[in-house]
């Protein structure tokens, strides 16, 4: 079984290997985003922004984990094709979300940062406690 700082170490290597960024930091765990999608011109633009968050609990051994996307979006947006696979099992979203437009576009990934640290959790002995109704 990997100790706190080990088990933190591994799971920021890999969140850097998928292209996220670390944007706070302390004892317990980490904070990370990533902008997946961006449509930008000049009468608006429109962001998707990846955000996730890992707190380890010493007590039990438990790896608390959290995600969001959120979506804003200005002004007039250019004609835009959007593709969208989701389902849900229990609490847990996964799928794509993919949009292509002239301006720029991109393409978020639901589950794929989940099911990657879950099982760099569970190798290293801890538990993975995914919590739904909490932002990160």
């Amino acid at each position: 079984m990997l100790d706190r700082t080990a088990l933190l170490a591994a799971l920021k290597a890999q969140i850097q290997a998928l292209g996220l960024k670390v944007i706070e930091d302390n004892a317990d765990g980490f904070r990370a985003e990533q902008e997946n999608i961006l449509i930008k011109w000049l009468l608006g633009q429109r962001k998707a922004l990846y955000r996730m968050a890992v707190k380890l609990s010493d007590a039990d051994h438990t790896a608390n984990f959290r995600e969001m996307v959120k979506e804003n979006s200005w002004g007039l947006l250019p004609p835009t094709l959007t593709i969208e696979t989701t389902s849900i099992r229990g609490t847990q979203p996964s799928g794509t979300h993919e949009e292509r437009s002239l301006a720029g576009g991109g393409k978020i990934d639901f589950g794929r940062v989940r099911e990657g640290l879950k099982k760099t959790i569970a190798d290293a002995g801890w538990a993975f406690h995914y919590e739904a109704a909490r932002a990160p």
